[in-house]
């Protein structure tokens, strides 16, 4: 059977991790190893183009394909979906939207998402449950023109954080975590005190014509965040 470019990949990176390829090398070119490992050219140009994109080798046009003297491993993130955290951690996810209405995008959030004019929106506050218990507490506000629909759905099956990654189309975004004052109208919803430092998540995603959303998540107290390279 055809090797796919997965495998082609694998081993590839098999060789780079056992050193038979080492930092600095010039590996074989794609028409040679396509001949020794039995597939297509366009497999093995597929294999090694998903090794350079991981930050493993280096391709230049006439220079050949050289392993990277120090691999880049570069993070792949994902918008983080807050029922899937709950559920990992083998909890029973649930969630309530607090309030929601329709409204211009104030000075902030325009200016967050880079819109010099006013363009229709709603702001909904949302409470997420850990196995009945406060887990996090998002203020978002949702770009109607990036996410056509949102305005019309009741938000009781899906959540805001689903809704959107379901089906507001996404091309880039920024994410910024830090640790900030519990406000006191969100402080009711944690069962904290207000002031109290809990972790933050600030995030704006764009698509590929419009802005989608900004939101800001208030994780209950203790909350802890762990990513892996």
């Amino acid at each position: 059977m055809a090797l796919g470019w997965q495998d082609v990949r694998d081993e590839a990176l098999r060789r780079i991790q056992a050193r038979e390829w080492t930092p600095g090398d010039l590996i074989p070119n794609e028409a040679d190893l396509a001949d020794e490992l039995g597939c297509a050219r366009g497999t093995v140009n597929r294999a090694l183009r998903d090794l350079a994109e991981a930050g493993w080798l280096d391709r230049r046009r006439k220079a050949g394909t050289r392993v990277r003297q120090a691999p880049e491993r570069r993070a792949q993130l994902a918008i983080p979906l807050i029922r899937q955290d709950i559920e990992a951690r083998g909890q029973q996810f649930a969630f309530s939207v607090t309030d929601r209405q329709s409204a211009p995008l104030p000075a902030r959030e325009r200016a967050l998402l880079n819109l010099s004019g006013e363009i229709p929106a709603q702001r909904v506050r949302t409470l997420y449950l850990a196995d009945g218990q406060p887990y996090a507490f998002e203020d978002r506000w949702v770009c109607l023109a990036g996410a056509p629909g949102f305005d019309r759905d009741p938000l009781d099956r899906l959540s805001p954080n689903d809704w959107l990654v379901q089906f507001a189309a996404f091309s880039r975004g920024t994410l910024d975590y830090s640790a900030a004052a519990v406000p006191a109208d969100v402080a009711g919803h944690l069962d904290c005190a207000a002031g109290e430092p809990v972790m933050v998540l600030d995030r704006c995603t764009f698509g590929p014509q419009h802005p989608v959303t900004t939101v800001r998540v208030y994780h209950a107290p203790g909350h802890r965040l762990r990513l892996e390279i």
